[in-house]
């Protein structure tokens, strides 16, 4: 399941009740989603999806058979981390590129550096 759907299934996949994270899924999607879930001690069950059509890709279902788990919940409240130990972002699980940027925090203090006011001491919103 994207992290950006609702819907919460529970499906059976090798005899056994699991909490479906992801259908429909290419090979290496699936090696990472499994990877990364057995690196935070999910016992994972993975089930190839029947072809539709002969020349069709191969698709998988992965899932975890902690019926609770919830994606969502579990990456916004920073439970998972990566094999590195960092903190699992909506961008990591998405297979996206994370950027690398100044922090708020950063970026007024930088921005000031730089800064042509003519009063120092003026509040300037960046």
């Amino acid at each position: 399941m994207s992290i950006t759907k609702v819907k919460h299934a529970v499906a059976e996949i090798d005899g056994v009740r699991c909490k479906i994270i992801e259908t429909g899924i290419d090979e290496s999607r699936c090696n990472f989603m499994k990877g990364l879930l057995e690196v935070n001690k999910f016992e994972v069950k993975v089930k190839a999806e029947e072809k539709k059509e002969e020349n069709a890709p191969t698709t998988f279902t992965i899932g975890v058979t902690d019926l609770v788990f919830n994606p969502v919940i579990a990456i916004y409240e920073k439970k998972l981390r990566t094999k590195e130990g960092h903190f699992v972002t909506p961008a990591y699980w998405n297979n996206q590129e994370v950027v690398e940027g100044l922090s708020y925090w950063e970026y007024r203090e930088k921005a000031h550096l730089t800064d042509k006011l003519l009063f120092p001491w003026s509040f300037r919103s960046v």
